[in-house]
């Protein structure tokens, strides 16, 4: 409101000068200056208090998102060490060549949402809570496929609207596999090689897509790459990625024959491997210590026990990842403060409250 006043008051300062003497053009012209400079000493100290697109607010932290992805996501060094990569060569580019886009695959409870918000932690000073940061979740956004025209024009618009506002953007679209075909070709444009559209660059913005397609391919190769006496870490790159790149684009989903895919627009396919027991387990472990819970090994394979594992003859991976564990721990803490009683008279126990 400020802001708007003072620009106001500027404009018709400016209208007034051509009809002032010599001596009061001077002074309107100091006096405009002088306004000029509170103005800009505004947008400074508003940027203070107040979300801005600056490096006050839009900073990249490469090694504290190396650190946490290291210290906070369990069995997944091929999403740790992909991730990494893609962000810091793509926020250290004051010029890059196009915007960033990232294909999370892989089943539910691998870390997909999670590894977007530790990304979103460590490039934006609100991270998730940041105006420049949008989430996308196809099932609330794009539930009707009969409207997906309209979708198109509203995602365009989104896009066109908060890269104008800044270039720093990043879009979030989770359930790709539930998005009506086609719609996400809309970002197109967006993300291929231009430098500019209509006046606007999209080449500073990030685009992550998160999706359950391909995730039965990737568990039957890391099940294969386990049977073969080969160590997990030993996966490469290389081995997932025609797998995610194949799955993507023949099963129904946002990507199915999407032409992201054909033209070789998408950064990079990162695969999010099943987690094991053994995974489940530390992030048990995280949960506990978040929690302030004492962490003993009982306790982890108690809460670990209450997943269910496939396939049936080892029970090798966790079937929900590590996505339930934050409930089964408080259900957890809940029945250690519940403890009971035998109350004479009543036939049983009921509950101390202390």
């Amino acid at each position: 409101m400020l802001r708007a006043a003072v620009l106001l008051w500027l404009c018709s300062i400016g209208s007034q000068v051509a009809a002032l003497e010599p001596v009061s053009t001077g002074v309107a012209v100091t006096t405009a200056l002088a306004s000029s400079f509170l103005l800009a000493s505004y947008d400074t100290l508003k940027c203070q208090f107040y979300e801005c697109c600056d490096a006050g607010w839009v900073k990249p932290n490469i090694t504290g998102l190396a650190l946490s992805l290291q210290r906070r996501l369990h069995g997944q060094h091929l999403v740790v060490n992909t991730v990494i990569r893609a962000i810091k060569g793509h926020v250290k580019s004051h010029n890059p060549e196009k915007a960033l886009v990232l294909s999370f695959h892989g089943w539910t409870g691998g870390g997909k949402n999670f590894v977007s918000r530790i990304i979103a932690e460590h490039l934006y000073a609100l991270g998730m809570d940041s105006k420049y940061v949008h989430l996308f979740v196809s099932t609330l956004h794009f539930p009707h496929e009969s409207q997906i025209e309209t979708y198109k024009d509203q995602l365009r618009e989104w896009i066109k609207g908060n890269v104008t506002q800044c270039g720093r953007t990043m879009f979030i679209f989770d359930e790709m596999d539930k998005m009506p075909d086609g719609l996400i070709d809309t970002v197109k444009p967006y993300i291929d090689h231009y430098k500019e559209i209509n006046g606007v660059d999209y080449r500073k913005s990030i685009f992550i897509f998160l999706s359950n397609t391909g995730g039965n391919d990737i568990t039957k190769k890391t099940l294969e790459h386990w049977q073969s006496g080969l160590p997990r870490e030993e996966l490469a790159l290389k081995d997932m990625e025609e797998v995610i790149n194949i799955g993507a684009f023949n099963e129904k989903g946002g990507l199915w024959h999407s032409s992201l895919i054909e033209k070789n627009l998408i950064s990079a396919f990162i695969p999010f491997l099943p987690l094991e027991r053994r995974h489940v387990k530390l992030c048990v472990r995280d949960d506990l210590e978040a929690k302030g819970h004492p962490v003993t090994e009982e306790l982890l394979s108690k809460v670990a026990d209450e997943l269910l594992y496939f396939p049936q003859e080892n029970k090798l991976f966790s079937k929900s990842g590590c996505k339930r564990v934050s409930q089964k721990v408080d259900l957890l803490i809940e029945d250690e403060k519940d403890t009971f009683v035998f109350q004479p008279g009543t036939g049983g126990q009921i509950p101390d409250t202390g």
